[in-house]
């Protein structure tokens, strides 16, 4: 194999999605990786030709042997499999594999790393539930219709679900992550780990900020996405597009305005953020108005003047759409492979890359189609790595300079804080900083302006002695900067640097700008989230800026791996769009070719009768049972009743908890799922914590960010900066010390 991780052996027990998705993450950057399938793992009546779509994605690049671990010659196997891997993953609920003498302990060996994805973590009174994604969706709140998106009339108590596995696919991500920072680690120490990212752990990476607040204000109500005249516009031949002119200002707002010969707007007051925040009505007016616009030309006539004018705005497209469009393809996030049954394939490309190392992608194998070969290679020796033999977070002594902004980068940022980095984060001065007492959190604040040369004179300080650099411009914008990867790699070749980007470097699109919601536009998405209706921005949570975050993280763990083992720097980069494709990834495989099945629209209850959400006399739940539908009248009691009965009857199923009830648990803040910390701004201030678990050395919070800004001076101070330096730089708008804005106020 080839690849970043050429030589790193991974033993895949995973099913479904979560832990298959995890191997696939490695083995697509060049990991061998065994996956072990159960006999008749794609035989009717559960499998059959609608199971070869997923596992022609999931399973490509891996060998694959069938074992019965209920045999033990099989599971014998099974144990010199894992006995001679670096990485073993699995996703059971927890104690299965110990049971078959498979687990962390049972296999004793401290250079392993062991990563568990069960749907709840192995404490919890629920671990013995089996993890759907709607029984954990329901667990998390995450069955509620945007707000802004609901059709007329809707019933707010009423919950949805959404075909996409978040909460498999935000597990998978992590556990990547985690996986490939504990190989890291290992490198130092010469140590594993064991990890456990359960799906019900997983998605507070997914809730992020829409769960931090405040005590003193509690968490507020959700605000439709809708300023500046943000939202999805229908056009002249009844496609749509979404636009989205957020940020720091109305610039792309006018921009797009004079682009569209519509400059005069702002006369009226239609481009002054000010204004429209005092008088309501001219924020319906600009509404009123675009609507109007939009109608007056085709939705590509409009992207593709919006592309030109440098504003967010994109055609809404179909995932069939999304899976044939040329900058797909070129950019290589759709692939197509030979697959041995289903033949020519089209299928998410690799999820992050490394410029100059190709992703080592290649079409799957047939369960038991490498037995032979597998089987051989268990005579092979094992060479435990050497190292200090001293437990430390993975990153511990690496620096990151954060140069990133809004959601996705900054959440890479804060994972990195989170397994050991000292991360140095710097936002531009004299502009809000949105989010940024959740995705901050841990990190060293500075307001620096990096367009100046007074600027970036500082900023290279900061670089000269940083091993990871995070940044999110667009790739023309870091160019004249003079921040480019070409334009680093000059000064620092060693240097790690991480690109997040709305649709991906490679292609037409690599220099447009973009947010979620043009993503998930671009991406199909919305598309499925609207159902028969209009397109819909797919809720409740941002799945992809934190998933995009998520595969930033494991993108710069991915650099920091190269480094540690070659000692060369990488460019290694990842983006909204990639992150919707893997999101989809079970669904979008082939989706050229083959039927859509999957349930779809905001009146989507599940997937079949024995598959759904039900309400119940109080409320709704979720039930996922094995068979054929129970029988019952469930508005004749309680959710929570109904739950107790099913669970006892060994039957999946969960009351549907909302957001403020699931952040105030005390099972949740007991886990560290939810966290309190005290804000010198704020006060309390209540947030998601952390995901990931680690054995050896747990994952750590990190103290609470200060106001953005606040410690400028003691890290200019840090970096050989004098007091009349840094007062000079100061006065000069270079450094921003006094008047710093506010970290909470827009949560």
């Amino acid at each position: 194999m080839s690849g970043v991780f050429a030589g790193i052996r991974v033993v895949d027990f995973g099913h479904h999605v979560a832990g298959p998705l995890a191997a696939l993450l490695l083995a697509d950057n060049g990991a061998d990786v065994v996956h072990v399938d159960r006999p008749g793992a794609l035989d009717p009546p559960g499998g059959g030709a609608g199971d070869q779509w997923p596992d022609a994605y999931l399973n490509r690049g891996k060998r694959r042997i069938t074992l019965d671990l209920r045999d033990p010659a099989d599971r014998d196997v099974a144990r010199r499999l894992a006995g001679r891997a670096d990485v073993v993953i699995e996703n059971f609920r927890p104690g299965v594999l110990d049971r078959y003498g498979l687990g962390w302990t049972d296999l004793d060996r401290p250079a392993l790393v062991y990563c568990s994805l069960p749907g709840f973590p192995a404490d919890d009174p629920r671990a013995g539930v089996a993890g759907w994604e709607g029984v954990v969706a329901a667990a998390t709140g995450n069955c509620r219709v945007r707000s802004g998106q609901a059709p007329p009339g809707w019933d707010p108590s009423r919950p949805t679900y959404s075909a996409i596995p978040m909460a498999s696919n935000f597990a998978a991500f992590a556990a990547a992550y985690a996986i490939v920072a504990a190989l890291v680690g290992r490198h130092r120490t010469g140590l594993g780990e064991r990890i456990e990212v359960p799906l019900y752990s997983a998605m507070f990476e997914a809730i992020g900020g829409a769960g931090a607040y405040p005590v003193a204000r509690g968490l507020t109500t959700e605000r439709p996405l809708a300023g500046n005249g943000s939202g999805g516009y229908r056009c002249a031949d009844g496609r749509y597009v979404q636009f989205n002119p957020i940020g720091a200002s109305t610039r792309f707002l006018r921009w797009f305005l004079d682009a569209a010969g519509a400059g005069g707007w702002a006369a009226d007051g239609l481009t002054d953020r000010a204004r429209m925040d005092r008088e309501p009505h001219l924020a319906r007016l600009l509404r009123d108005r675009l609507a109007a616009l939009f109608l007056t030309r085709p939705a590509q006539a409009w992207e593709d003047l919006a592309a030109s004018a440098g504003v967010p705005l994109v055609r809404t497209r179909t995932t069939v759409e999304w899976l044939t469009d040329p900058h797909a393809r070129e950019s290589g996030q759709v692939v197509q492979l030979a697959d041995p049954v289903l033949g020519p394939l089209w299928m998410p490309g690799a999820a992050v890359g490394v410029e100059g190392v190709p992703a080592a992608l290649s079409p799957r194998h047939l369960p038991d189609a490498d037995r032979a070969a597998v089987l051989r290679s268990l005579v092979d020796g094992v060479e435990e790595p050497a190292g200090t033999g001293a437990a430390e977070l993975p990153f511990a002594g690496t620096r990151v300079v954060d140069l990133t902004q809004i959601l996705a980068g900054p959440t890479a940022g804060r994972l990195l804080g989170e397994l050991g980095a000292d991360v140095t984060k710097i936002n531009s001065p004299q502009r809000k900083v949105g989010a940024h007492g959740f995705v901050n959190r841990g990190k060293r604040t500075v307001l620096l302006d990096v367009e100046s040369p007074r600027g970036q004179d500082v900023l290279w300080r900061l670089l000269d002695g940083a091993d990871v650099l995070l940044q999110n411009f667009p790739r023309r914008t870091a160019e004249r900067y003079g921040l480019s990867w070409a334009h680093v790699r000059a000064r620092r070749p060693d240097l790690v640097y991480v690109s997040v980007s709305c649709y991906g470097y490679g292609g037409a699109w690599e220099s447009r700008r973009g947010y979620e919601t043009q993503a998930q536009a671009a991406s199909g998405i919305m598309c499925r989230a609207g159902g028969d209706g209009p397109p819909r921005v797919l809720g409740p949570y941002n799945l992809l800026d934190y998933g995009t975050g998520v595969l930033a993280a494991f993108a710069a763990a991915l650099g920091l791996y190269r480094r540690a083992t070659t000692g060369a720097g990488a460019h290694a980069h990842t983006s909204l769009t990639q992150a919707a494709t893997h999101h989809q990834g079970v669904h979008l495989v082939g989706a050229d070719r083959r039927p859509a099945t999957e349930p779809s629209g905001p009146y989507a209850l599940g997937t079949g009768p024995a598959h759904r959400f039900h309400r119940a006399a109080d409320g709704w739940l979720f039930v996922a049972a094995p068979g054929d539908p129970p029988d019952l009248d469930f508005g004749s009691a309680p959710a929570a009743e109904w739950v107790a009965k099913l669970r006892a009857a060994g039957i999946a199923a969960h009351e549907v908890v909302g957001l403020a009830e699931l952040m105030a648990d005390p099972a949740v803040r007991a886990r560290g799922l939810a966290v309190t910390q005290r804000s010198e701004e704020a006060g309390e201030v209540v947030m998601p914590g952390i995901a990931i678990g680690l054995t050896r050395t747990p994952a750590r919070l990190g103290a609470p960010v200060r106001r953005p800004g606040a410690d400028g001076p003691a890290v200019l101070a840090a970096g050989g900066y004098g007091d009349r330096d840094i007062e000079d730089l100061a006065r000069g708008w270079v450094l921003q010390t006094a008047g710093l804005p506010s970290g909470w106020d827009d949560f």
